[in-house]
């Protein structure tokens, strides 16, 4: 089994999880009704994408 030969620094170890972070996800304001959505998604609030009606909420 292979075994280090030496102690995992503190430095080297956080410069191996610089990468390891949780990322926001790209939010937009709806156009129609102003709400926050996902980019290039249909509004969950109002059903709009790209100006028109895909989804029927009511």
């Amino acid at each position: 089994m292979a075994v280090p030969q030496r102690r995992t620094s503190k430095t080297r170890k956080r410069m191996r999880r610089t990468h390891f972070k949780l990322t926001v996800p790209g939010m937009v304001e709806c156009p129609q009704c102003h709400e926050m959505k996902l980019a290039h998604r249909v509004c969950k609030n109002c059903g709009y994408y790209k100006g028109r009606a895909v989804v029927d909420t009511e």
